[in-house]
């Protein structure tokens, strides 16, 4: 007995040297990633957020204005364009758990006109068409003015093949998602999401409606010619974006998205629709299943803006990397990255 304290002593101290050292080399590879991005001239500022065994590491480089030297950091708010459909899934998958809706209703139920449009052949839209891009919707809604318009482009629907069997990317489809998910809940959808989401996950800088403190936090970005973007007008429910949110708060759903003990995570990763060898669609997640792998991940990107969310549930990690330029080979771009990133992270 008498040497157990020694060795007591000796395990804890073995804890404290070992622990820096994997969250340095965390914060190594996040820097020389970080950097090897900033060589391209045409991006500006990048922040690059980790989560690996209960451990998160964030680090910001570059600068948010051009001449400026203003970093981002930890209060920096980033909009998340597309990600917020991951969002969207989310509050559909427990919906679907509560049995508000189900993944085969014809969507013209939750509707308040005919529709009959809405369908191929006699096969109808349904709920799960919408949350896998398979409904045959465009994929910009014909009309987004506001709310009334958007119902009036519905009308203007041509559906060209069956529901189900071809993927073609829908912004259109996750707003009548988000619509759909406000009426069977009778609350709005930034409720919904405050409610489901952001509460209980205490993830208090993640917010579609910012107040006047939060726009001083909001990053403007740029294009690939360096002009200043506008930031994303929300003028429907919130479906396809609108969120903003920082690197501290993409944590804690790095967290939520990894808790297997979660019946609404695991329904929102479930494979409901196969497009490639490895490739399925989820709940508004991409998700990518092998021999050596199982990923899910979204894309947003926004006029000034762009960024990958990315989990590995298996190996217990999340990688969220922001930016603030958007051009057309942004995403790819940074899909390397986040590849390389994990790689890196992944020997640790």
């Amino acid at each position: 007995m008498k040497y157990l304290a020694p060795l007591l002593i000796f395990a804890l101290l073995g804890c404290k040297i070992f622990q820096p050292i994997n969250k340095q080399n965390v914060e190594n590879a996040i820097t020389k990633n970080a950097l090897q991005l900033l060589e391209d001239k045409r991006f500006h500022s990048v922040s690059v957020a980790v989560y690996k065994n209960g451990k998160s590491t964030i680090k910001h480089f570059g600068e948010l204005t051009i001449g400026k030297g203003n970093k981002p950091n930890d209060s920096t708010l980033y909009e998340l364009a597309s990600v917020t459909k991951t969002f969207t899934g989310y509050i559909a998958a427990k919906a679907v758990l509560e049995k508000k809706i189900n993944l085969d209703d014809d969507i013209r139920i939750y509707l308040d006109e005919l529709y009959p449009n809405l369908e191929f052949k006699g096969e109808p839209i349904r709920i799960k068409h919408l949350i896998t891009h398979t409904s045959g919707f465009p994929n910009f809604p014909i009309k987004s003015e506001n709310k009334k318009a958007f119902f009036e482009g519905l009308e203007l629907i041509n559906i060209e093949t069956k529901p189900g069997e071809r993927y073609f990317y829908s912004n259109t489809a996750p707003e009548l998602t988000a619509y759909i998910l406000e009426k069977v809940y009778q609350k709005s959808f930034e409720e919904l999401v405050i409610e489901f989401v952001l509460k209980p996950n205490k993830m208090n800088q993640t917010k579609f409606t910012l107040n006047e403190n939060d726009r001083t936090r909001l990053v403007k970005g740029y294009n690939d010619k360096n002009k200043l973007m506008p930031n994303f007008n929300r003028t429907l429910w919130g479906g396809i974006s609108g969120l903003h949110s920082t690197t501290t708060d993409l944590v804690k759903y790095m967290k939520l998205q990894l808790d297997k003990s979660n019946p609404i995570v695991n329904e929102s990763h479930k494979k409901l629709y196969k497009e490639g060898s490895d490739f399925w669609e989820g709940y508004h997640w991409y998700i990518i299943e092998n021999d050596n792998k199982l990923i899910y991940r979204h894309h947003g990107g926004i006029y000034g803006m762009q960024n990958w969310f990315v989990i590995y549930p298996k190996q217990n990690i999340g990688i969220s990397i922001l930016t603030n330029t958007s051009f057309d080979k942004t995403g790819e771009i940074l899909e390397k990255v986040v590849d390389n990133l994990y790689n890196d992270i992944n020997t640790n």
